[in-house]
């Protein structure tokens, strides 16, 4: 039910009980858990050598401003920059989506990481938090964008998880820092920001995180926090039978709910799957809150692991690699240049 953060570059000696608590379904990591890929590779071996094969192993490795993982790896440009080739060029735009998540989903699966939460599927319209994290700002180009991202991360045998349901990109508040409300009417909301999330749930995305936003049409609460968006709309209007799974419960716009235990339970009784806990001192609280609590749906869970990944060596002497990683790092040297 929980994938909490940890500390350091290893697995410090308090962590060793969180990793075999009961609800504890996995660690997420950052910038600060990474020196260098054998470092990565060995702290992923020990997290599940602690905790046990079944646990998960998350990141957020979008590209561009949200990559943790950089020395070692390839630098990923930022989803806006294959936005803009498709204004040009659209068949050559979903070629780059692909690639660019084909090379991002091989790279953490040869070093024992399950899955990054990517692609982003919110529209690219002037959210302080978003930027250039979104493909584009029309709904039929992010769509088809995203839906090419998720098929690319299949073919690595990477789980693909959609953010932030229902939309984050329409409105200019920064949830990080402060509670966003985004009062569109919900036949808007159908018609733009939702539509990559349906066209990605056709693909059989796996997963879906929710925005900490208010879209005070359909309900008064967060949509993580809320039974309507989660289980109404999500999975009953469209069909989707993944994991939910909350954003980050430090964030300022999480506060509504109350303290840590409050938000952990009002995103597993709003339907989510996992609850992001990312900061390690709101872990303890976290764990006591889903002490007597039960995983409602395990297997929703289980198609997060994916598929067995390449080795590292294999990826080197892949010709195909060096094509996808020459094409895509070549989009940040076009801009440069722009």
């Amino acid at each position: 039910m929980l994938l909490i953060g940890l500390a350091g570059l290893e697995v410090a000696e308090r962590e060793r009980a969180w990793l075999g608590a009961p609800g504890v379904a996995g660690v997420i990591l950052f910038a600060r858990n990474y020196a260098d890929r054998a470092q990565l590779m060995a702290l992923c071996e020990s997290i599940r050598e602690i905790g046990g094969e079944h646990l998960l192993v998350a990141v957020d490795q979008e590209g561009g401003p949200v990559q943790r993982f950089r020395e070692g790896f390839t630098r990923l440009p930022a989803l806006a920059r294959i936005g803009e080739v498709y204004d040009c060029d659209p068949i050559e735009a979903v070629r780059l989506a692909e690639e660019h998540a084909w090379v991002m989903a091989s790279e953490l699966r040869a070093c024992g990481v399950d899955f990054s939460f990517a692609p982003v599927a919110d529209l690219a319209r002037g959210n302080a938090a978003i930027g250039a994290r979104a493909f584009h700002a029309d709904p039929a180009v992010a769509a088809e964008l995203a839906a090419a991202y998720v098929r690319g991360m299949h073919l690595a045998g990477m789980a693909a998880v959609l953010k932030h349901f229902p939309g984050h990109g329409s409105i200019a508040v920064d949830t990080h820092k402060a509670q966003a409300v985004d009062a569109r009417p919900l036949e808007l909301i159908r018609r733009d920001d939702l539509r990559p999330f349906v066209e990605c749930i056709a693909a059989r995305v796996e997963a879906v995180m929710m925005a900490h936003v208010v879209y005070p049409a359909v309900d008064a609460q967060p949509a993580g926090y809320s039974r309507k968006w989660t289980i109404e709309i999500l999975r009953g209007e469209l069909g989707f039978a993944g994991a939910a799974i909350s954003d980050d419960i430090s964030m300022a716009a999480a506060g509504v709910a109350g303290g840590v235990a409050e938000r952990v339970h009002g995103h597993l009784d709003a339907g989510c799957d996992l609850v992001l806990t990312c900061f390690p001192d709101v872990v303890d609280e976290a764990i006591a809150a889903v002490a007597r609590r039960v995983p409602a749906h395990p297997e929703r869970l289980a198609a997060l692991r994916g598929a067995i990944g390449a080795s590292w060596d294999s990826l080197t002497d892949n010709p195909q690699r060096d094509r996808f990683v020459a094409r895509i790092t070549a989009l940040d040297a076009t801009q440069a240049n722009a």
